[in-house]
Protein backbone atom coordinates (compact mmCIF):
# COMPACT_ATOMS: atom_id res chain seq x y z
CA UNK A 1 0.00 0.00 0.00
CA UNK A 2 1.23 3.47 -0.96
CA UNK A 3 -0.52 6.32 0.87
CA UNK A 4 -0.81 10.04 0.17
CA UNK A 5 -1.58 11.75 3.48
CA UNK A 6 -2.89 15.26 2.85
CA UNK A 7 -2.62 17.46 5.94
CA UNK A 8 0.31 17.64 8.36
CA UNK A 9 -1.40 19.40 11.24
CA UNK A 10 -1.99 17.81 14.62
CA UNK A 11 -3.96 14.80 13.38
CA UNK A 12 -1.81 14.29 10.29
CA UNK A 13 1.39 14.36 12.33
CA UNK A 14 -0.08 11.90 14.85
CA UNK A 15 -1.01 9.60 11.95
CA UNK A 16 2.62 9.48 10.83
CA UNK A 17 3.83 8.64 14.34
CA UNK A 18 1.31 5.82 14.72
CA UNK A 19 1.83 4.43 11.21
CA UNK A 20 5.61 4.46 11.57
CA UNK A 21 5.31 1.60 14.09
CA UNK A 22 3.37 -0.61 11.66
CA UNK A 23 4.74 -2.61 8.68
CA UNK A 24 1.63 -2.82 6.47
CA UNK A 25 2.43 -0.04 3.97
CA UNK A 26 5.23 0.56 1.48
CA UNK A 27 5.26 4.35 1.40
CA UNK A 28 3.50 7.36 2.92
CA UNK A 29 3.81 10.76 1.23
CA UNK A 30 3.01 13.55 3.70
CA UNK A 31 1.69 16.62 1.88
CA UNK A 32 0.61 20.01 3.19
CA UNK A 33 0.10 23.55 1.91
CA UNK A 34 2.91 24.48 4.30
CA UNK A 35 5.81 22.34 3.15
CA UNK A 36 7.71 23.03 6.37
CA UNK A 37 4.96 21.30 8.37
CA UNK A 38 5.14 18.24 6.14
CA UNK A 39 8.94 18.21 6.34
CA UNK A 40 8.85 18.51 10.14
CA UNK A 41 6.40 15.60 10.44
CA UNK A 42 8.68 13.38 8.34
CA UNK A 43 11.89 14.55 10.03
CA UNK A 44 10.56 13.42 13.42
CA UNK A 45 10.36 9.78 12.30
CA UNK A 46 14.01 8.85 12.85
CA UNK A 47 14.88 8.43 9.19
CA UNK A 48 12.08 6.01 8.25
CA UNK A 49 12.61 5.85 4.47
CA UNK A 50 8.97 5.01 3.82
CA UNK A 51 8.00 8.64 4.52
CA UNK A 52 8.55 11.67 2.28
CA UNK A 53 7.29 15.26 2.27
CA UNK A 54 5.61 17.29 -0.46
CA UNK A 55 3.78 20.58 -0.81
CA UNK A 56 0.24 20.59 -2.22
CA UNK A 57 -2.82 22.81 -2.17
CA UNK A 58 -5.63 20.56 -0.91
CA UNK A 59 -8.16 22.69 -2.80
CA UNK A 60 -6.43 22.09 -6.15
CA UNK A 61 -7.92 18.83 -7.42
CA UNK A 62 -5.61 18.46 -10.42
CA UNK A 63 -2.47 19.01 -8.35
CA UNK A 64 -3.54 16.38 -5.81
CA UNK A 65 -4.39 13.88 -8.58
CA UNK A 66 -0.98 14.50 -10.16
CA UNK A 67 0.73 13.92 -6.82
CA UNK A 68 -1.13 10.64 -6.38
CA UNK A 69 -0.06 9.52 -9.85
CA UNK A 70 3.51 10.77 -9.48
CA UNK A 71 4.10 8.77 -6.31
CA UNK A 72 2.00 5.79 -7.45
CA UNK A 73 -0.20 6.10 -4.36
CA UNK A 74 -3.21 3.81 -4.22
CA UNK A 75 -4.81 5.50 -1.17
CA UNK A 76 -5.52 9.15 -0.33
CA UNK A 77 -5.97 9.80 3.39
CA UNK A 78 -7.54 13.20 4.04
CA UNK A 79 -6.41 14.87 7.29
CA UNK A 80 -7.52 18.40 6.39
CA UNK A 81 -10.47 20.61 7.35
CA UNK A 82 -13.87 19.53 5.95
CA UNK A 83 -13.87 22.36 3.39
CA UNK A 84 -11.30 20.37 1.41
CA UNK A 85 -13.27 17.11 1.38
CA UNK A 86 -14.74 17.44 -2.08
CA UNK A 87 -11.61 18.40 -4.06
CA UNK A 88 -9.67 15.60 -2.35
CA UNK A 89 -12.53 13.12 -2.79
CA UNK A 90 -12.69 13.98 -6.49
CA UNK A 91 -8.90 13.90 -6.91
CA UNK A 92 -8.84 10.34 -5.56
CA UNK A 93 -11.52 9.29 -8.05
CA UNK A 94 -9.63 10.95 -10.92
CA UNK A 95 -6.43 9.13 -9.96
CA UNK A 96 -8.16 5.79 -9.33
CA UNK A 97 -7.17 5.76 -5.66
CA UNK A 98 -9.06 4.60 -2.58
CA UNK A 99 -10.22 7.57 -0.54
CA UNK A 100 -10.37 7.77 3.29
CA UNK A 101 -11.45 10.76 5.38
CA UNK A 102 -12.34 11.56 8.98
CA UNK A 103 -15.02 14.19 8.32
CA UNK A 104 -17.50 14.43 5.46
CA UNK A 105 -18.58 17.07 2.95
CA UNK A 106 -20.12 20.18 4.45
CA UNK A 107 -23.79 20.77 5.21
CA UNK A 108 -25.92 23.82 4.46
CA UNK A 109 -28.94 24.67 6.64
CA UNK A 110 -32.46 24.63 5.24
CA UNK A 111 -33.08 28.16 3.89
CA UNK A 112 -36.50 28.58 5.53
CA UNK A 113 -36.75 26.10 8.42
CA UNK A 114 -33.16 25.53 9.63
CA UNK A 115 -34.17 24.20 13.06
CA UNK A 116 -36.85 21.81 11.82
CA UNK A 117 -35.77 20.48 8.43
CA UNK A 118 -32.47 19.38 6.93
CA UNK A 119 -31.04 21.34 4.04
CA UNK A 120 -27.91 19.82 2.50
CA UNK A 121 -26.74 17.18 4.98
CA UNK A 122 -23.20 16.24 5.92
CA UNK A 123 -21.93 13.83 3.28
CA UNK A 124 -24.71 14.49 0.75
CA UNK A 125 -22.23 15.64 -1.90
CA UNK A 126 -20.22 12.45 -1.46
CA UNK A 127 -23.19 10.08 -1.39
CA UNK A 128 -24.45 11.72 -4.59
CA UNK A 129 -21.40 10.16 -6.28
CA UNK A 130 -21.77 6.73 -4.63
CA UNK A 131 -23.15 4.97 -7.72
CA UNK A 132 -20.18 6.11 -9.79
CA UNK A 133 -17.68 4.82 -7.22
CA UNK A 134 -19.53 1.51 -6.92
CA UNK A 135 -19.81 1.11 -10.69
CA UNK A 136 -16.05 1.53 -11.05
CA UNK A 137 -15.25 -0.81 -8.15
CA UNK A 138 -13.66 2.06 -6.21
CA UNK A 139 -13.90 2.65 -2.47
CA UNK A 140 -14.41 5.85 -0.52
CA UNK A 141 -14.34 5.08 3.22
CA UNK A 142 -15.85 8.19 4.79
CA UNK A 143 -16.00 9.33 8.42
CA UNK A 144 -13.17 7.09 9.64
CA UNK A 145 -11.77 9.08 12.58
CA UNK A 146 -12.88 8.62 16.17
CA UNK A 147 -16.22 10.47 15.94
CA UNK A 148 -17.27 9.68 13.30
CA UNK A 149 -15.32 6.47 12.91
CA UNK A 150 -14.77 4.37 16.01
CA UNK A 151 -18.19 5.45 17.30
CA UNK A 152 -19.73 3.99 14.12
CA UNK A 153 -17.74 0.77 14.51
CA UNK A 154 -19.19 0.49 18.02
CA UNK A 155 -22.70 0.87 16.56
CA UNK A 156 -22.04 -1.95 14.08
CA UNK A 157 -20.60 -4.15 16.83
CA UNK A 158 -23.63 -3.55 19.06
CA UNK A 159 -26.02 -4.47 16.26
CA UNK A 160 -24.08 -7.60 15.30
CA UNK A 161 -23.17 -9.02 18.70
CA UNK A 162 -24.98 -7.33 21.58
CA UNK A 163 -28.60 -6.60 20.61
CA UNK A 164 -31.54 -8.18 18.83
CA UNK A 165 -33.43 -4.89 18.73
CA UNK A 166 -32.07 -1.33 19.09
CA UNK A 167 -34.18 1.56 20.31
CA UNK A 168 -31.50 4.27 20.33
CA UNK A 169 -27.87 4.71 19.41
CA UNK A 170 -26.51 7.82 21.07
CA UNK A 171 -22.90 8.88 20.57
CA UNK A 172 -21.68 10.66 23.71
CA UNK A 173 -18.35 12.49 23.87
CA UNK A 174 -16.92 13.99 27.07
CA UNK A 175 -13.62 14.90 28.70
CA UNK A 176 -12.06 16.45 31.77
CA UNK A 177 -9.20 18.06 29.83
CA UNK A 178 -7.76 21.37 30.95
CA UNK A 179 -5.18 23.54 29.18
CA UNK A 180 -2.87 25.48 31.48
CA UNK A 181 -2.45 29.15 30.63
CA UNK A 182 -5.44 29.58 28.30
CA UNK A 183 -8.99 30.70 29.04
CA UNK A 184 -10.20 29.35 25.67
CA UNK A 185 -8.12 26.79 23.78
CA UNK A 186 -10.04 24.16 21.79
CA UNK A 187 -8.25 20.82 21.63
CA UNK A 188 -9.33 20.35 17.99
CA UNK A 189 -9.48 22.57 14.90
CA UNK A 190 -11.54 25.67 15.72
CA UNK A 191 -12.65 25.76 12.08
CA UNK A 192 -14.24 22.31 12.47
CA UNK A 193 -15.47 23.07 16.00
CA UNK A 194 -17.39 26.14 14.84
CA UNK A 195 -18.83 24.27 11.87
CA UNK A 196 -20.24 21.36 13.85
CA UNK A 197 -21.31 23.28 16.96
CA UNK A 198 -23.14 26.22 15.38
CA UNK A 199 -24.89 24.37 12.55
CA UNK A 200 -28.36 22.93 13.28
CA UNK A 201 -27.87 19.50 14.92
CA UNK A 202 -29.44 16.55 13.12
CA UNK A 203 -31.46 13.80 14.83
CA UNK A 204 -32.69 10.59 13.19
CA UNK A 205 -35.94 8.80 14.03
CA UNK A 206 -37.11 5.80 12.04
CA UNK A 207 -40.69 7.05 11.64
CA UNK A 208 -39.61 10.60 10.76
CA UNK A 209 -36.23 10.37 9.08
CA UNK A 210 -33.62 13.08 9.58
CA UNK A 211 -34.64 16.38 11.12
CA UNK A 212 -32.91 19.28 12.89
CA UNK A 213 -33.06 21.07 16.24
CA UNK A 214 -31.49 24.26 17.60
CA UNK A 215 -27.78 24.24 18.47
CA UNK A 216 -26.97 23.00 21.99
CA UNK A 217 -30.49 21.61 22.48
CA UNK A 218 -31.70 18.78 24.77
CA UNK A 219 -29.01 19.06 27.48
CA UNK A 220 -28.43 15.95 29.57
CA UNK A 221 -25.83 14.88 32.12
CA UNK A 222 -23.89 11.77 31.12
CA UNK A 223 -21.55 9.97 33.53
CA UNK A 224 -18.32 9.22 31.67
CA UNK A 225 -16.02 6.37 32.78
CA UNK A 226 -12.44 6.20 34.08
CA UNK A 227 -12.69 9.14 36.43
CA UNK A 228 -14.04 11.73 33.99
CA UNK A 229 -17.44 11.71 35.69
CA UNK A 230 -20.68 13.60 34.97
CA UNK A 231 -20.58 16.05 32.04
CA UNK A 232 -23.49 17.98 30.54
CA UNK A 233 -23.89 17.03 26.88
CA UNK A 234 -25.88 18.81 24.16
CA UNK A 235 -26.97 18.11 20.59
CA UNK A 236 -24.32 18.92 17.99
CA UNK A 237 -24.30 18.31 14.24
CA UNK A 238 -22.21 15.21 13.54
CA UNK A 239 -21.74 12.61 10.83
CA UNK A 240 -22.74 9.56 12.88
CA UNK A 241 -26.39 10.59 12.76
CA UNK A 242 -26.16 10.65 8.95
CA UNK A 243 -24.11 7.45 8.68
CA UNK A 244 -25.41 4.96 11.23
CA UNK A 245 -29.02 4.69 9.94
CA UNK A 246 -27.77 3.78 6.46
CA UNK A 247 -26.39 0.45 7.70
CA UNK A 248 -27.69 -0.15 11.25
CA UNK A 249 -31.35 -0.65 12.17
CA UNK A 250 -32.16 1.68 15.08
CA UNK A 251 -35.29 3.65 15.90
CA UNK A 252 -33.36 6.76 16.98
CA UNK A 253 -29.79 8.06 16.50
CA UNK A 254 -28.31 11.12 18.26
CA UNK A 255 -24.96 12.79 18.88
CA UNK A 256 -24.27 14.83 22.02
CA UNK A 257 -21.05 16.56 22.97
CA UNK A 258 -19.87 17.61 26.42
CA UNK A 259 -18.88 21.22 25.77
CA UNK A 260 -19.45 23.10 29.03
CA UNK A 261 -21.34 26.37 29.41
CA UNK A 262 -18.29 28.62 29.05
CA UNK A 263 -17.35 26.97 25.76
CA UNK A 264 -20.93 27.25 24.49
CA UNK A 265 -21.12 30.92 25.51
CA UNK A 266 -17.88 31.68 23.64
CA UNK A 267 -19.16 30.04 20.47
CA UNK A 268 -22.45 31.94 20.74
CA UNK A 269 -20.51 35.20 21.08
CA UNK A 270 -18.46 34.42 17.97
CA UNK A 271 -21.72 33.81 16.14
CA UNK A 272 -23.31 37.05 17.33
CA UNK A 273 -20.27 39.01 16.15
CA UNK A 274 -20.23 37.25 12.78
CA UNK A 275 -16.81 35.78 13.49
CA UNK A 276 -17.97 32.28 12.60
CA UNK A 277 -18.56 33.27 8.97
CA UNK A 278 -16.40 31.88 6.16
CA UNK A 279 -17.35 34.47 3.53
CA UNK A 280 -14.48 36.98 3.36
CA UNK A 281 -14.87 40.54 4.60
CA UNK A 282 -12.63 43.37 3.41
CA UNK A 283 -10.27 44.81 6.01
CA UNK A 284 -7.61 47.52 5.70
CA UNK A 285 -3.93 46.61 5.74
CA UNK A 286 -0.58 48.29 5.12
CA UNK A 287 -0.83 47.13 1.51
CA UNK A 288 -4.44 48.16 0.95
CA UNK A 289 -7.80 46.40 1.38
CA UNK A 290 -7.54 42.63 1.93
CA UNK A 291 -10.36 40.02 1.88
CA UNK A 292 -10.24 37.87 5.02
CA UNK A 293 -12.50 35.09 6.30
CA UNK A 294 -13.59 35.94 9.89
CA UNK A 295 -13.36 32.27 10.87
CA UNK A 296 -9.78 32.12 9.63
CA UNK A 297 -8.98 35.16 11.78
CA UNK A 298 -10.36 33.38 14.85
CA UNK A 299 -8.27 30.32 14.00
CA UNK A 300 -5.14 32.46 13.60
CA UNK A 301 -5.71 34.08 17.02
CA UNK A 302 -5.98 30.76 18.87
CA UNK A 303 -3.16 28.34 19.70
CA UNK A 304 -2.57 25.44 17.32
CA UNK A 305 -4.23 22.39 18.98
CA UNK A 306 -1.20 20.31 18.06
CA UNK A 307 0.98 22.45 20.35
CA UNK A 308 -1.19 22.15 23.46
CA UNK A 309 -0.20 18.68 24.61
CA UNK A 310 2.42 19.82 27.11
CA UNK A 311 -0.09 22.15 28.81
CA UNK A 312 -2.98 19.71 28.73
CA UNK A 313 -4.10 17.49 31.59
CA UNK A 314 -6.85 14.88 31.80
CA UNK A 315 -8.63 12.31 29.65
CA UNK A 316 -10.94 12.32 26.65
CA UNK A 317 -13.67 9.74 26.07
CA UNK A 318 -15.45 8.85 22.83
CA UNK A 319 -18.24 6.32 22.98
CA UNK A 320 -21.55 4.96 21.80
CA UNK A 321 -24.50 4.47 24.17
CA UNK A 322 -26.91 1.81 22.92
CA UNK A 323 -30.34 0.95 24.34
CA UNK A 324 -32.48 -1.95 23.22
CA UNK A 325 -33.16 -5.60 23.92
CA UNK A 326 -31.31 -8.92 23.86
CA UNK A 327 -33.06 -12.29 24.19
CA UNK A 328 -36.26 -10.50 25.13
CA UNK A 329 -34.73 -8.56 28.03
CA UNK A 330 -33.90 -4.82 28.11
CA UNK A 331 -30.23 -3.98 27.72
CA UNK A 332 -28.22 -0.77 27.80
CA UNK A 333 -24.46 -0.47 27.23
CA UNK A 334 -21.84 2.20 26.69
CA UNK A 335 -19.00 1.17 24.35
CA UNK A 336 -16.10 3.56 24.78
CA UNK A 337 -12.46 4.48 24.19
CA UNK A 338 -10.52 6.66 26.61
CA UNK A 339 -7.14 8.30 26.01
CA UNK A 340 -5.13 9.89 28.82
CA UNK A 341 -3.18 12.92 27.59
CA UNK A 342 -0.23 12.06 29.81
CA UNK A 343 0.02 8.65 28.11
CA UNK A 344 -0.35 9.88 24.52
CA UNK A 345 2.23 12.64 25.06
CA UNK A 346 4.73 10.27 26.66
CA UNK A 347 4.19 7.49 24.12
CA UNK A 348 3.71 9.46 20.88
CA UNK A 349 4.30 13.15 21.61
CA UNK A 350 0.71 13.88 20.49
CA UNK A 351 -2.07 15.35 22.63
CA UNK A 352 -4.96 13.05 23.46
CA UNK A 353 -7.71 14.40 21.19
CA UNK A 354 -5.66 14.42 18.00
CA UNK A 355 -4.07 11.05 18.82
CA UNK A 356 -7.47 9.47 19.46
CA UNK A 357 -8.68 10.77 16.10
CA UNK A 358 -5.53 9.67 14.26
CA UNK A 359 -5.26 6.06 15.41
CA UNK A 360 -8.50 4.95 13.79
CA UNK A 361 -7.76 5.69 10.11
CA UNK A 362 -4.41 3.95 10.53
CA UNK A 363 -6.17 0.84 11.86
CA UNK A 364 -8.61 1.05 8.92
CA UNK A 365 -5.76 1.35 6.40
CA UNK A 366 -4.16 -1.78 7.83
CA UNK A 367 -7.43 -3.70 7.49
CA UNK A 368 -7.77 -2.49 3.89
CA UNK A 369 -4.16 -3.44 3.11
CA UNK A 370 -4.76 -6.96 4.46
CA UNK A 371 -8.05 -7.34 2.56
CA UNK A 372 -9.96 -7.83 5.82
CA UNK A 373 -12.04 -4.77 4.92
CA UNK A 374 -13.02 -4.37 1.27
CA UNK A 375 -15.85 -2.93 -0.75
CA UNK A 376 -16.91 -0.50 -3.44
CA UNK A 377 -18.89 2.72 -3.30
CA UNK A 378 -19.09 5.46 -0.70
CA UNK A 379 -19.19 3.52 2.57
CA UNK A 380 -19.13 4.43 6.24
CA UNK A 381 -17.38 2.39 8.96
CA UNK A 382 -20.70 0.65 9.74
CA UNK A 383 -20.56 -1.09 6.37
CA UNK A 384 -17.67 -3.30 7.51
CA UNK A 385 -17.34 -6.01 10.17
CA UNK A 386 -16.57 -4.43 13.53
CA UNK A 387 -14.74 -7.19 15.37
CA UNK A 388 -11.52 -7.15 13.26
CA UNK A 389 -11.24 -3.39 13.79
CA UNK A 390 -11.75 -3.56 17.54
CA UNK A 391 -9.27 -6.42 17.88
CA UNK A 392 -6.62 -4.55 15.89
CA UNK A 393 -7.21 -1.32 17.85
CA UNK A 394 -6.44 -3.30 21.01
CA UNK A 395 -3.32 -4.72 19.36
CA UNK A 396 -2.17 -1.14 18.74
CA UNK A 397 -2.00 -0.76 22.52
CA UNK A 398 -5.16 1.31 22.87
CA UNK A 399 -7.96 -0.97 24.10
CA UNK A 400 -11.66 -0.14 24.08
CA UNK A 401 -14.13 -1.09 26.80
CA UNK A 402 -17.82 -1.67 27.48
CA UNK A 403 -19.92 -0.69 30.48
CA UNK A 404 -23.32 -2.20 31.17
CA UNK A 405 -25.59 0.68 32.12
Amino acid sequence: MRVLLVGAGGVGTAITRIAARRPFFEAMVVADYDRDRATAAVAALAGDARFSAERVDAGHEDAVAALLAGHRCDVLLNATDPRFVMPLFQAARTAGATYVDMAMSLSHPHPGRPYEECGVKLGDAQFARAAEWERDGALALVGMGVEPGLSDVFARYAADELFDDIGEIGVRDGANLTVEGFDFAPSFSIWTTIEECLNPPVVYEADRGWFTTEPFSEPEVFDFPEGIGPVECVNVEHEEVLLVPRWVDARRVTFKYGLGQEFIDTLKTLHRLGLDRTTPVTVPSAHGPVPVSPRDVVAACLPDPATLGGRMRGKTCAGTWVRGAKDGAPREVYLYHVVDNQWSMAEYGSQAVVWQTAVNPVVALELLAAGVWSGAGVLGPEAFPARPFLDLLTAYGSPWAMREQ
